[in-house]
């Protein structure tokens, strides 16, 4: 056990380095993370010859937990309100900003890169992504959150998520009679929670031994061990939960607080700390094209296809530029769609290296412009209206 403690202490101190680096750069944290991976992998390697240990299984263990959970807590973000307010707006611009560059980036590894017909289908997936949790941090930061035009942003990204979600489990997981069973199975229960969740908590809830967040465990836990059982993924089912419970769990401030608490100190950091050690600098600094490609396909088609969707629906010059940048980044789910990918063989540690540099350039560079040049100032709220929890 004494290997496990240190290799727990070590990938906690990065974690922990990550985190201060992501304060003093005012970056997202899940950023750092993946960069910090990517370089201590590098580090270690070339002074003791040795690796962090990824792919030990405690370790891909709480790995695959912090996805499940962060993508749980992802699709409880939802404001059912809002969204059946401005549900068709929300359904437009997150359905282009999904399309537009699936089937651009798709192109771009199949015609331009030469990458075979799965690694072009995997790359379009990645790359249509946006980033819940950075919108949501910008969002959250400025008050926007708060405001109608914030919260159809926000809606807007989940439909995205959605279509990279139903994309990766349509294209990667072959439909058999497991498939069939998974489906059965999932629909009603994805019915039933709504109404069984609420009652559960209410009846037994509020007490010290967190009630709550072990019957959310075995939910996503079991739902998760039946996808891959169906030859998908155990952050698919994951989403959907989160939706549906949006209404209920998701207004839960405390609970979900704690669930955070959970998640992001302890979970996540071994997540994408794991994700950057398999990123391959030397495979980068070899393939700067297709870096450049992807980044750039990305950018443009998001930009192509956004953009006069946010027009169409009276989006003021810099509310359309300020969502279409918003909507251009990526980070979480493209991080898992590309991980994917390379733990199932689609994609080689190449062009994963490829992907994950241009999800984390997504993450960064269109922020930076919104916020320094597109910030639509008059829809701020006065911040002594913030709420409190």
């Amino acid at each position: 056990m004494q290997e496990v403690w240190g290799q727990a202490a070590l990938w906690l101190g990065l974690a922990l380095i990550a985190t201060l680096i992501s304060i003093w750069l005012r970056v997202a944290t899940a950023l750092s993370e993946i960069i910090v991976g990517t370089v201590a992998q590098l580090v270690i390697g070339a002074l003791i010859g040795s690796t962090l240990g990824a792919d030990q299984p405690w370790i891909k263990f709480l790995s695959g937990t912090g996805a499940i959970v962060l993508t749980f807590l992802a699709g409880t973000e939802l404001d059912p309100t809002v969204f059946r307010a401005k549900w068709k707006e929300a359904v437009a611009i997150g359905f282009i900003s999904f399309l537009a560059p699936f089937l651009g980036c798709t192109a771009i590894g199949y015609y331009l890169l030469d990458w075979t017909p799965k690694a072009s289908w995997l790359a379009g997936v990645a790359m249509s992504t946006t980033s819940v949790a950075v919108v949501y941090a910008v969002m959250l930061e400025l008050g926007l959150n708060r405001t109608d035009f914030g919260k159809a942003v926000l809606a807007a990204c989940f439909v995205t998520d959605l279509g990279t979600v139903i994309a990766l489990g349509a294209i990667f997981a072959p439909f058999t009679m497991r498939t069939a069973t998974f489906v059965g199975v999932a629909l009603p229960f994805f019915l039933i929670l709504p109404y069984l969740t609420p009652w559960f908590f209410k009846r037994y809830g509020g007490r010290p031994s967190e009630l709550e967040t072990k019957y959310l465990l075995l939910i996503l836990f079991g739902l998760g061990s039946l996808a891959v059982w169906a030859e998908s993924e155990a952050v698919l089912p994951a989403y959907l939960v989160g939706m549906v419970l949006a209404g209920t769990v998701g207004k839960d401030h405390q609970l979900i607080r704690r669930l955070r608490t959970l998640t992001f100190g302890l979970l996540t950091p071994f997540y994408f700390i794991r994700a950057g050690s398999y990123v391959s600098i030397p495979a980068l600094l070899s393939a700067p094209i297709p870096l450049l490609a992807m980044f750039l396909g990305k950018m443009i088609t998001k930009i192509v296809g956004v953009y006069p969707a946010t027009k169409a629906y009276k989006y003021a010059q810099k509310e359309g530029i300020y969502t279409t940048l918003l909507m251009s980044t990526g980070l979480t789910f493209g991080s898992i769609s590309a991980l994917f990918g390379l733990s199932h063989g689609v994609i080689d540690q190449t062009q994963y290296s490829v992907m994950i540099a241009a999800v984390i350039a997504s993450a960064v560079v269109p922020t930076i412009i919104a916020n320094a040049f597109f910030i639509p100032r008059y829809l701020l709220p006065k911040r002594e209206s913030e709420p409190t929890e």
